[in-house]
């Protein structure tokens, strides 16, 4: 499974060079004789939000959200909704050209089923215990993460998520959309966190088969970096607990400018105050309450004073998540166990007792929000 192309360079906004911190009038920390360092950037613009307030009407025990369990606790509808939840992505995927298929058909000959076996060998812990919250079945798969086909499928998967968040483009390609989307997700940590020039350690927690890891590298190793220019020396790990996805997380990204590491987050297998930024992409709706907790605590130990930890995830006050339609949020919630419980969840209020300071919560594209919280 061959990396996809970096990300143009014109894809990235202006928005993320060249402008002041919003929470400093001067960037400059240098010294006088020092060489000055590009400044913070702006933040991305933050889309519009409903108004209203509460979490969606087709979460937690409301009337509806109640039908919706109902009918997925039944085994027969269950097995139907995941099934027509895939084929949504799936369809999608095809008619914007995402080579879905082919990424299936890639992985099955000998030489890659090979190659991968070898990187799963050289990555797995087997001391690491899974949760019983991971062992659940979401994303259409019985074993959830746990499988060579989830893990497959992940990028292109991605790639079809990404392309969802801009309906109304249909000339947007997916690389297109991954850059746009993940641009504004940097921008705000970027904007909100440290220095971008100050960032050396990087953790990407739940970094499923390394996209949004390598965005944070590519961000971060080229930040004040003119063209042609070496890039930053920073140390970029990624964190997961499925050995199947880190396989094929290295095999697309190799493992010389990234550390893919096997563990779970709520036990983290790092030293004290280790990183400068850590980020969890799409993750927190895929968690209990409880394990976010503890992943928050744990960000906490892990994360360097003056650092901060980012979540990016679905907004329960996007326009579009709160006005889904019947079908696609029952084929939603058929694939996401615990989904009600990141609705109903205060996810600033869980930074806070964290020890977190919350600096942004942002909507940074029209479906989700990146909320970034810093270390004191």
């Amino acid at each position: 499974l061959p990396a996809p192309p970096l990300a143009a360079p014109s894809l990235l906004p202006p928005r993320l060079r060249a402008h002041p911190h919003p929470r400093s009038p001067s960037t400059a920390s240098a010294s006088a004789s020092s060489p000055p360092r590009a400044p913070r950037p702006a933040p991305p613009p933050n889309f519009p939000v409903d108004t209203a307030t509460g979490p969606p009407r087709w979460t937690g025990s409301s009337p509806l959200s109640s039908v919706v369990n109902a009918a997925i606790s039944f085994p027969p509808l269950f097995a139907a909704m995941k099934k027509g939840a895939k084929r949504v992505l799936m369809q999608t995927a095809e008619k914007k050209g995402v080579p879905w298929a082919d990424a299936v058909r890639d992985a099955d000959t000998p030489e890659a089923r090979a190659r991968l076996q070898a990187r799963f060998e050289a990555i797995e812990d087997p001391s690491v215990v899974n949760p019983a919250y991971y062992l659940a079945p979401f994303h259409a798969y019985d074993t959830g993460n746990l499988s060579w086909l989830a893990a497959v499928e992940a990028a292109p998967a991605t790639d079809v998520m990404a392309l969802r968040v801009f309906p109304g483009e249909p000339e947007l390609n997916a690389e297109a959309a991954q850059a746009r989307m993940r641009a504004s997700i940097i921008g705000a940590i970027a904007a909100y966190g440290p220095h971008p020039a100050d960032v050396r350690d990087i953790l990407d927690i739940g970094c499923s088969v390394g996209v949004s890891t390598r965005y944070l590298r590519e961000y971060y190793a080229g930040f004040g970096c003119g063209e042609g220019e070496t890039p930053r020396e920073v140390n970029v790990t990624g964190l997961d607990l499925s050995p199947y996805m880190l396989a094929v997380a290295a095999d697309r990204l190799g493992d010389e400018e990234y550390r893919w590491v096997h563990g779970a987050a709520e036990a983290a297998p790092f030293g004290d105050a280790a990183f400068d930024v850590i980020s969890l992409q799409f993750v927190v709706h895929e968690l209990p309450l409880e394990a976010t907790r503890a992943i928050l605590r744990e960000a906490w130990r892990i994360c360097r004073p003056g650092g901060c930890v980012a979540v990016v995830d679905n907004n329960p006050a996007s326009p579009v998540i709160r006005n889904l339609p019947p079908v696609l949020f029952t084929l939603m919630k058929s694939t996401e166990p615990y989904s009600d419980q990141y609705y109903l969840m205060e996810l600033e209020k869980e930074f806070e007792d964290a020890g977190f300071v919350v600096e942004t919560s942002a909507q940074t594209d029209p479906r989700h929000r990146t909320v970034v919280a810093v270390k004191p």
